[in-house]
């Protein structure tokens, strides 16, 4: 296609019309400038085309695809090379079903565990997020289509999603929220970027010049196109001005018209739209190539791939008395609902028709154990259930070893809502203490995308971390359990001892504004500066034998160690470099990690690992110079096992760029990490700037569904509380309704963008005065807008034919 010469043919209305979603989960086209519609699709661990009706929350059903483990697993295995082989099945099967752009890898860092979506992300540390994050977009877009990173940028939360402020200093932004993104951006030069639904710093991220223009198209050169998260455009023409190309799902042509309106305004020019053209026909350049090969892939060979993949992210977590591996012929009672009927990738967008599932429980009989029974054991909804237990308990009277599969359920961990605590259902707990008192030899593998409390963990001599591990997790948990996958998996979040441990003050915040008054320390960074112990470092991960280290070097950018293989069996060791600048006079965390990698070694073999210190290996964001420098002085190159596992130390000078200090005085808390009371004075001198502004709840176009108690309509006063009902009554149950749930987090302005052309901005002005009061004039306006609107989008479209 000549985009020079498809923009001189085409007319702004039809320009305008481009730019806006034509169906659900695609673009629109027009034939008759031989304009070809292409799909989307979501899919960060697997495809989710749907071929019938289509929606955004996972509900409906989707085309078969292969479910590979969930982000937050595959991380643990921190092997690059798994993660580029993975994207390119995802790849084969998008192009292969007609998929031009695959909505993933998600790479927003885990900034609290409760985080209803954190299995979907890669890590709390940016920096090995984007090296996964990097990976799975060369192997996707190899096959020809598209990667698409999301969700761009400071997305933490669920709440609110729609309408919440991410307020956060330059430096945190940079440091942490920015440089994952940055990575993928630089390595791997995705075709398309996602926007996020919040704002970051008062401005909606899908309109951000600073993030879309200033940042990612000017300093780190992407040349892609940029989609807004579904429903997640506030102000269409701006966003087109600053650099987000298409709105997406299928707003209609009011949303074209509001373009056309900005144009003649002089709001935006039409070399805005021009721009955002050439944007959206060279992705359809870029990728149409592979769609017209319609390439043929194995759905066995991918389930192959995906029990490889969910082996590699197993982690160990305790192995007392070394009671695995479990030799051949050991007598398993195989205990858990969970064995049955496998938790293996979360709920929502991401939620994958798999090819096939394969559970313990099925293929246990096929492993060199002798299973003795399988028991539910539980309700994993978290209803007693005497009966189950007792059958449990007296099925692992007679067993060598009981397999014990606890977990999170299903509404636990998904799109649209926060998990309520870190805790595990008791009557899981409850279970694993009754087993114990008649048979103490016990493995729990343990099914979740997210981290949990473990004060229980006592009371098993075994503690196998499965994640979420895909379709094919259940084999590759059983080649581990057995000793034909020695555990290389090692953690890539921080498992503190309980919740009241974490770093961010208030989570989530049920309120517009959500400040990240801890800065830069979260994860890992929080409880090494600050001293808070844990259960399980960042880093952390047994194996079935064990690792030296030895002879570092540190030459130049260059750092080389060995590593020896001092056990009976082979085995793949991740060695982690972090590093550390203990008289800095910049407040930093006492370490961070600065580049890794994986090992395979057979029994005895010893190997030199070399490490390349990048150019984010010393830098950190001045907020005063607004440029990265470098500090002087003289650094601690750390290797170790994690976190807290350091294994050998070597030292660097380094100038630095003498750079005027970031700071001026004390900057209070933030010098010691202590951050879980932060005072508004050192949070302001943190952000720079006046604190936002916290006041009551506006009756405008962002006001959300849960808001509307606020307003003076009975009508609307009657949503909220069937809406209000309906969302109590399932936390109590422990259940989440996703329609419910993104409803109730749901702005006004969003019917604008979700309704399929049914509803435009000038109704939702009508609905916005229905809300304030104004029963009767809001109920005309709505009306007459509504009449508008159709006759408006028929005359549109007849002229787009």
């Amino acid at each position: 296609m000549d985009i020079e010469k498809k923009l001189k043919e085409l007319n702004l209305e039809e320009k305008a019309a481009l730019l806006a979603g034509g169906a659900t989960f695609a673009s629109r086209g027009l034939p008759k400038h031989d304009i070809p519609s292409f799909l989307l699709s979501d899919g960060p661990h697997g495809l989710r085309k749907q071929a019938g009706a289509a929606d955004h929350l996972g509900i409906a059903g989707s085309e078969p695809a292969t479910c590979f483990p969930t982000a937050a697993t595959m991380a643990n295995s921190w092997d690059e090379a798994l993660g580029e082989e993975v994207g390119v099945a995802l790849g084969e099967e998008a192009v292969g079903q007609g998929v031009s752009v695959l909505l993933g890898p998600g790479l927003n860092m885990k900034r609290d565990p409760l985080c209803g979506r954190n299995f979907e992300y890669f890590s709390e540390d940016p920096y090995l997020a984007g090296k996964m994050a990097a990976s799975y977009v060369r192997g996707i877009q190899s096959q020809g289509g598209s990667a698409c990173p999301k969700h761009f940028a400071v997305n933490s939360q669920e709440t609110r999603r729609m309408a919440s402020d991410s307020q956060l200093d330059e430096r945190t932004l940079r440091e942490i929220y920015l440089t994952g993104f940055e990575i993928v951006v630089r390595e791997s030069k995705p075709r398309t970027i996602m926007t996020s639904y919040n704002l970051v710093n008062d401005t909606y991220a899908s309109e951000s010049k600073y993030l879309l223009k200033d940042i990612l198209r000017e300093e780190w050169g992407f040349d892609g196109m940029v989609v807004t998260d579904w429903g997640g455009s506030n102000d269409h023409a701006l966003g087109v001005k600053n650099g987000s190309t298409l709105e997406m799902p299928a707003p209609g042509l009011g949303s074209a018209r509001e373009v056309i309106a900005a144009v003649k305004s002089g709001k935006i020019s039409e070399a805005d739209v021009d721009d955002r053209i050439r944007e959206l026909l060279t992705l359809i350049n870029r990728t149409q190539p592979a769609i017209d090969r319609k390439p043929k892939y194995s759905e066995e060979q991918h389930h192959i791939l995906a029990r490889k993949a969910a082996g590699e992210c197993v982690v160990l977590l305790k192995n007392d008395e070394k009671i695995l591996p479990l030799a051949g012929g050991t007598k398993v009672a195989l205990i858990g609902d969970f064995a049955e009927t496998p938790r293996y990738q979360g709920a929502g967008s991401s939620v994958v028709n798999s090819t096939k599932v394969d559970s313990l429980k099925a293929l246990i009989g096929d492993s060199s154990l002798n299973c003795i029974g399988y028991a539910q054991g539980f309700d994993r909804i978290g209803t007693e259930n005497a009966a189950l237990q007792a059958e449990a308990v007296a099925l692992s009277k007679n067993a060598d070893v009981v397999l014990l599969c606890m977990g999170l359920n299903e509404s636990n961990e998904s799109e649209g809502a926060e998990r309520l605590s870190m805790k595990v259902e008791q009557n899981q707990i409850d279970l694993l203490k009754a087993i114990q008192a008649v048979n103490k030899q016990i493995v729990v593998l343990f099914f979740s995308g997210s981290t949990v409390e473990v004060p229980w963990i006592d009371n098993a001599k075994g503690f196998v971390y499965a994640g979420l591990g895909g379709q094919a997790g259940a084999g590759a948990l059983l080649d581990v359990i057995t000793g034909k996958i020695n555990p290389s998996g090692k953690l890539t979040e921080t498992w503190p001892i309980s919740y009241e441990d974490t770093p961010a003050q208030i989570f989530p915040s049920q309120i517009k504004t959500s400040e990240y008054r801890e800065g830069p320390y979260i994860g890992y960074r929080y409880y090494d500066t600050a001293g808070i112990p844990v259960r399980f470092p960042f880093g952390y991960g047994l194996s079935y034998t064990t690792f030296e280290y030895s002879n570092l070097h540190i030459n130049g950018d260059q750092v080389s160690f060995t590593v020896t293989n001092t056990g009976a069996v082979a085995g793949a060791e991740v060695a982690q470099l972090y590093v550390s600048l203990p008289d800095s006079s910049i407040y930093r965390a006492k370490k961070e990690l600065k580049g890794f990698k994986r090992v395979e070694l057979a029994s005895g073999a010893s190997k030199t690992v070399t490490i390349t210190l990048d150019d984010k290996a010393f830098r950190y964001w001045n907020v005063r110079m607004k440029s990265w420098e470098e500090e002087g002085g003289k650094y601690e190159i750390l290797i170790g096992a994690n976190v807290e596992d350091i294994k050998l130390k070597g030292t660097i000078e380094r100038e630095g760029t003498h750079a005027s200090a970031p700071y001026e005085g004390s900057m209070g808390v933030y010098e010691t990490a202590q951050i879980k009371d932060v005072p508004d004075e050192d949070f302001r001198k943190l952000l720079g700037r006046e604190l936002p502004e916290k006041g009551k709840t506006k009756i405008d176009k962002n006001m959300t569904f849960g808001d509307l108690n606020h307003g003076r309509s009975p009508l609307f006063l009657l949503v909220w509380f069937i809406l209000n009902q309906i969302k109590v009554g399932n936390e109590k149950k422990g259940k989440a309704d996703l329609n419910i749930l993104f409803i109730y987090n749901m702005p006004l302005r969003a019917l604008a963008k979700m309704a399929g052309g049914m509803v435009d901005m000038n109704m939702v002005n009508g609905i916005v005065l229905e809300v304030k009061g104004f029963w009767i004039i809001g109920l005309l306006w709505v009306i007459v807008a509504f009449i508008i609107n159709m006759i408006k989008n028929a005359i549109g479209e007849a002229k787009l034919k």
